[in-house]
């Protein structure tokens, strides 16, 4: 059963750069405890004035019992929002509504599982590695980014990880390449039964297209941009193919973000299929 989400004003406990990122430690009881891997926030940004009326969406990297409960969250500066994020420092506050969306469905039995992210998406992996490791699975990862520096949790993954695989596309850490070039041969060499993905769309539909080719079901955790992260706005929907064999327009706040990949019509994100349901012209109910 799904968590109902809460709205708190957390305090920040610690700010730190990762590289490229921005980590941001918050206290957010009640937030903290109904937390499941691939669950995020929305985070209210520039302050009580601000005309950044929408909120943000983060992933939550991790969770932890501290001070009643605290997340982190990891992120890139991209625009005003979360600049002002980054300018955040120890014991300011922050309204946080969460956690918010569907999500990663754990296995019943033990399996092998790969975990794969790019750039920071890979942030939301390692609680998620956490939860199957408890239920005995064997995680393996493979991480990439354009350069070394915007590779997230390397260390991390070789600690946890039986294999940790990392690309980078300017070949300044691991393989050159992207993670999709070596996908195949480590699950392959895993015998891996699910495969696990976050970071950008692109990515996605690559890492979905190989575990199709070996016929293991490939859990995504869709990045789109979300504005109210609660169902309403409409602005994150993409077309995703139902149990039944039909294209809907989703929303990836509230249905997602995970979703099986094989299910999320890739190509088609951005625009309504005229097959959808409800499509101007197209199938109706």
């Amino acid at each position: 059963m799904a968590a109902s989400p809460v709205q708190v004003t957390g305090t920040v406990l610690t700010t730190r750069r990762v590289d490229a990122y921005h980590a941001l430690t918050v206290v957010a009881p009640g937030v903290a405890d109904r937390t499941r891997p691939g669950h995020f926030v929305g985070v209210a940004v520039g302050g009580p004035s601000t005309s950044m009326l929408t909120r943000r969406a983060f992933a939550i990297h991790d969770v932890k019992p501290d001070y009643g409960g605290t997340v982190e969250l990891v992120f890139t500066v991209r625009g005003p929002g979360t600049a002002w994020l980054a300018d955040l420092r120890a014991r300011d506050t922050l309204d946080l509504v969460g956690p918010l969306g569907r999500p990663f469905p754990l296995p019943r039995d033990p399996c092998t599982c790969v975990l794969v992210g790019g750039e920071y998406g890979s942030a939301s992996l390692f609680a998620l590695g956490d939860a199957l490791q408890q239920r005995g699975c064997r995680i393996d990862f493979v991480l990439g980014a354009p350069s070394a520096d915007r590779v997230f949790g390397a260390l991390r993954a070789r600690r946890m990880g039986e294999t940790t695989t990392l690309t980078t596309e300017d070949g300044s850490l691991g393989m050159r390449g992207k993670v999709t070039d070596v996908l195949a041969g480590v699950i392959a060499d895993a015998r891996a039964d699910v495969v696990y993905a976050c970071g950008p769309m692109a990515m996605l539909q690559g890492v979905t297209a190989v575990g199709v080719e070996f016929d293991i079901p490939v859990q995504v955790a869709v990045e789109e941009s979300m504005a109210c992260g609660i169902g309403v706005c409409m602005t994150c929907v993409l077309p995703v193919i139902g149990d039944d064999g039909v294209t809907r327009m989703v929303r990836a706040c509230t249905d997602g973000p995970v979703f099986r990949g094989e299910r999320v019509r890739f190509e088609d994100v951005g625009t309504i299929p005229f097959d959808a349901l409800g499509a101007p012209g197209g199938r109706h109910a």
